[in-house]
């Protein structure tokens, strides 16, 4: 008897191509120029300013042989737009259409069974959805389409979507229904066609659609398994991750566990680090910690799992196998795979070469912290590691990043890399057999190709007192000058105004401006002359404004002749071996520090010190921060920009006045225990503060991209009434886990509710999804601790106001940053709509990509559907406590 089967029709009708700029569609209906609300009529044509004529129809399409389908415009005069607009005339955006059958069991007399879970998996693509094929018009005018994301990136791990049928199939005849994906062709991830000998550019996507009947509620997913190698029979690492899907109905929650017999034999103790809840179709990596009380020989870690669910409960045996290595010596010595937890508990894997010195050092060595391209995953592919050159006394630590594409270095990705530098130094330092390797502390050297090169200038630039020499190649200078963004649809419509307030989004990214941060850091600059990739103008360009900062800033540019954007001898080099020696040298002189420099700030809690200088509070959210720091033989004078607070060590200054602004402070003693002087702005004057008044943390971030950073487990609180909050959120948590591997709990507000006081908030970034009406919503908003609260109507549902005005728009969504309930360095983000359309809009806003303009808070319409970001309604920054800022918000 067959069971529920998928049938994807071979033709595929093809819209477009359509000029955007990258990321854009996530403003943009994902369907756009089209409303799949209306009657979708196959002989119309659309403007589209790449077609000759100006306008573009339907045409067809085939899956091949290999079920991709490869989606192409010859008929566009692509090198003529290539000559005036650079390769960003290649980005484009089109719809794709082809019909899904369902086909119910063939069961004879009895009734079919209940249809099972429907998975879709589309690499390539940026979304899809589904839609009947046989809705009435009545019907169609009412229907809201639940856009899932596509595995754009073409990662390898990457859970299936758990897709909600839009209609019941029918149980004795096939049910159709229409596939639309939305093909947006990125430079950046696909590549420059004429690499491959084409003018034209080629999308390439596949669906996987198939049905599963579970027999069992929790499946084991072996691809996210994080497991340490045993390095003498220890774990170089006390982090192992589980990986797990549910294939329930119902929500599974794994609540104990335990190591096998013959493990607690020899000495392994594994213990679960929190209870972990699973919603129907999702995928988790389970966070377990190793301990060890004797060498450990054996080639896997066995163990059992007890899961419930209401009265219910199961057990699952694991195995996760694990590689065991001798000790290292030489060099050849192999590369161990360590793991470490981040702060929200996830299990994270990373790669660390050993010395190859076969004695320890007699002083601990700074480590070299390696970044690796974009795609690059370096758990699975030994060429980045073979790629870099070994250390005699240093260890090189080759960070996740996460994931191959992770945040470019930035957000988690970059807390990753800083945090597999802490990680390895507490494995060595915990361990009697390797503490004699201990790494020095506090001083790195971060050296990186392409991507990794950009993230080398993001954080050296970003803590420049913790990197004592860089190495960047083939970095570009930030994402909108490696792919400008001068096909925007948005920029055709949007107010300048919201146009800047979206874009200062991109400050903090922006490494060209935080240059004066490097002019004291050694650096060695490398790129290929004859780049495919990243063109050779930005390492040429970012050397220019670093030597603008400081004509004698420490810097070496090396251009390797015919060299492309990837060769073999990128680090391995005469040159390279020279500069590291060089900067890794016992007799070293001490770091230079310039009469004149300047710190620039963006996020002060993302900015460390320079020279001891550090930036902790902005006067105006949004704009850069900077200070001038002026030393002469007996005085030292700042100038400040946007500072309003700012803190020194003090062993820095053997002065007993400093001059800030013009005004003069007297420097009191300070005692051996603390050495940091603590300055603030009041009215505009500048005051020493107290030790009882010093800032207990620097000023974080108030962007919807904070909301990746998390101190403990990520919750996704949702609204029990609208139906369509628990699909949203699934679809969140596949996301995070897909390009970030960040861990999401998914709990019903009701469960929040019925805790006492802010106590279920914990440490953990929480994302709230729902209406006005939630009461988690109003809880929270009730403290109006920002200007967004909740108001009852006398004929009507609870409404959304800000500062008083109500937002009770149809199809608006609004998405906005808040306070923490409970945690000072924990933040919100809630994501709220009166209806189905407003929440579904909003929410193709979260942050899962860099490269998206947002403002702290905005306000979204349907007229975005064909107008991207000129579809924001209102939008704004926060101030420094979360007030409302009139300066930098807007309003239509």
């Amino acid at each position: 008897m067959r069971g529920w089967s998928i049938s994807i029709a071979q033709s595929w009708d093809v819209l477009g191509p359509f000029p955007v700029h990258a990321r854009e569609q996530h403003f943009l209906s994902p369907s756009f120029p089209i409303d799949l609300t209306e009657h979708i009529d196959l002989d119309a044509s659309y403007p589209s300013s790449m077609a000759d004529g100006g306008s573009v129809g339907w045409s067809k399409a085939s899956l091949g042989p290999d079920d991709n389908l490869a989606v192409s415009f010859p008929h566009i005069r692509w090198a003529s737009l290539r000559a005036t607009e650079g390769w960003a005339a290649l980005q484009h955006h089109a719809v794709l259409r082809t019909t899904l059958t369902v086909l119910p069991p063939r069961s004879g007399p009895q009734l079919p069974s209940a249809v099972p879970n429907f998975l879709v998996e589309l690499r390539g693509g940026s979304f899809f959805t589904l839609v009947p094929a046989d809705i009435e018009w009545k019907q169609r005018r009412d229907f809201v389409p639940e856009w899932y994301s596509g595995n754009i990136y073409q990662v390898d791990c990457a859970p299936p979507h758990l897709v909600s049928l839009p209609t019941v199939p029918s149980a004795v005849s096939p049910t159709v229904y229409h596939l639309y994906v939305s093909g947006d062709y990125e430079i950046r991830l696909f590549g420059d066609p004429k690499e491959g000998g084409s003018e034209a550019p080629t999308l390439v996507i596949s669906v996987n659609a198939r049905f599963e009947s579970p027999s069992i509620p929790i499946r084991r997913e072996t691809s996210y398994d994080v497991a340490p190698d045993f390095v003498e029979g220890f774990a170089f690492g006390d982090a192992l991750g589980v990986g797990l899907r549910c294939l329930s109905t119902s929500s599974w929650t794994v609540t104990a566990l335990s190591p096998s017999h013959q493990l607690r034999e020899a000495g392994i103790g594994l213990s679960l680090i929190t209870h972990t809840r699973f919603v129907p179709g999702q995928t988790r990596i389970l966070p377990i910690r190793i301990s060890q009380s004797k060498a450990f020989d054996g080639d896997a870690l066995s163990l059992d799992i007890q899961l419930t669910s209401g009265d219910s409960s199961e057990t699952l045996s694991v195995r996760v196998p694990v590689t065991q290595l001798g000790p290292w010596s030489g060099t050849g010595t192999v590369a161990i795979k360590a793991s470490y937890f981040s702060p929200d508990t996830a299990p994270i894997g990373f790669i660390a070469l050993p010395p190859t010195d076969s004695v320890a050092p007699k002083a601990p060595s700074p480590p070299i912290l390696a970044l690796h391209g974009a795609g690059v995953d370096i758990l699975k592919q030994p060429f980045w590691a073979e790629s870099l050159p070994r250390q005699q006394r240093s260890w090189v630590i080759l960070p996740s990043g996460r994931t191959p594409w992770g945040l470019d270095w930035h957000g988690p990705s970059a807390d990753d890399a800083w945090g597999t530098v802490s990680a390895l130094s507490t494995i060595l330092e915990t361990s009697s057999k390797w503490k004699a390797w201990v790494i020095a502390p506090g001083k790195v050297i971060i050296i990186g190709h392409s991507n990794g090169g950009q993230g080398t200038w993001y954080n050296a630039a970003r803590h420049p007192d913790r990197v004592m020499a860089m190495i960047p190649a083939a970095g570009f200078i930030k994402a909108q000058a490696y792919v400008p963004l001068i096909h925007s649809r948005s920029a055709h419509f949007i107010d300048p105004f919201l146009r800047a307030i979206l874009e200062i989004s991109f400050t903090a990214d922006d490494n060209d401006l935080f240059l004066s941060n490097l002019v004291d850091t050694p650096s060695l600059v490398l790129h290929g002359s004859a780049d495919e990739n990243v063109p050779t103008w930005h390492s040429r360009e970012l050397v220019s404004v670093l030597r603008t900062w400081a004509a004698d800033a420490i810097v070496s540019y090396r251009e390797e002749p015919g060299q492309g954007h990837w060769y073999p001898s990128v680090f391995k080099n005469d040159q390279v071996k020279a500069f590291l020696d060089s900067v890794l040298d016992d007799e070293r002189p001490p770091p230079r520090c310039s009469a004149t420099f300047t710190l620039t700030a963006a996020v002060p809690a993302e900015t460390g010190s320079l020279h001891g200088w550090r930036i902790l509070n902005l006067v105006v959210p949004g704009r850069l921060a900077r200070l001038t720091v002026e030393r002469g033989d007996n005085s030292v004078s700042v100038v400040t920009c946007n500072v309003g607070c700012f803190g020194v060590d003090a062993t820095q200054l053997d002065i007993r006045r400093l001059d800030i602004d013009g005004c003069t402070l007297a420097i009191p003693h300070v005692s051996a225990a603390s050495t940091l002087l603590y300055f603030q702005r009041n009215s505009g004057k500048w005051t020493i503060l107290s030790a009882a008044e010093s800032p207990r943390a620097a000023q974080r971030s108030t962007n919807p991209y904070s909301i990746l950073c998390s101190s403990g487990r990520l919750k996704i609180v949702i609204s029990e009434g609208m139906d369509c909050a628990i699909s949203i959120a699934r679809r969140l948590a596949n996301d995070l886990l897909t390009y970030f591997k960040l861990e999401a709990d998914i709990v019903p507000e009701t469960e929040v509710l019925e805790t006492q006081g802010d106590t279920y908030a914990g440490t953990g970034n929480i994302v709230v999804i729902g209406s006005p009406g939630d009461q988690y919503i109003r809880r929270c908003l009730a403290k109006r601790r920002t200007a967004f609260t909740v108001a009852d109507q006398e004929n009507g549902p609870p409404v959304l106001q800000l500062r008083g005005e109500p937002l009770n728009g149809l199809s608006q969504g609004i998405m906005f940053t808040h306070p923490h309930e409970s945690s000072p360095s924990s933040t919100m983000l809630f994501i709220v709509a009166n209806d189905q359309s407003g929440l579904e809009r909003a929410v193709r806003l979260f942050p899962v990509r860099t490269g998206l303009a947002l403002a702290d808070w905005l306000v979204i319409g349907k007229r975005a559907d064909n107008r991207g970001a000129s579809g924001i309604e209102k939008a704004g920054l926060w101030g420094c406590s979360w007030e409302y800022h009139s300066e930098m918000s807007w309003q239509h």
